[in-house]
């Protein structure tokens, strides 16, 4: 079965099959080191730049700023959810996230 993924809106969603499944107005907790030295980063997503699947789990790439420090980055392959029995299933932006390593393995 394929999934369409893509970005919507500036940047604002990503859509998958056509339907908004993941918005940029949450506060992601990153955990220590893959965005800035705070543990864990509480960062504030300002727009989505591409989206992938690596594996069955989907990855974005974004752009955001810590809430604590004020890092302001670009985020690479930010987990955002995952492919199961053909269905995306969405992480929860208050979960610990951590970086794809392009192997497929977290990091």
């Amino acid at each position: 079965m394929t999934i369409a993924l893509r970005t919507l809106d500036d940047g604002a969603w990503i859509s998958v099959n056509d339907s908004r499944q993941v918005s940029v107005s949450d506060v992601w907790a990153l955990s220590h080191g893959v965005f800035c030295d705070c543990e864990p980063a509480y960062v504030l997503l300002e727009a989505f730049v591409d989206v992938d699947v690596d594996g069955s789990i989907v990855v974005a790439d974004a752009v955001g700023q810590c809430l604590e420090c004020g890092t302001r980055d670009p985020i690479d392959r930010l987990p955002v959810g995952r492919i199961v029995d053909g269905e995306f299933r969405p992480y929860g932006p208050e979960s610990i996230q951590w970086r794809v390593e392009p192997d497929g393995e977290p990091a």
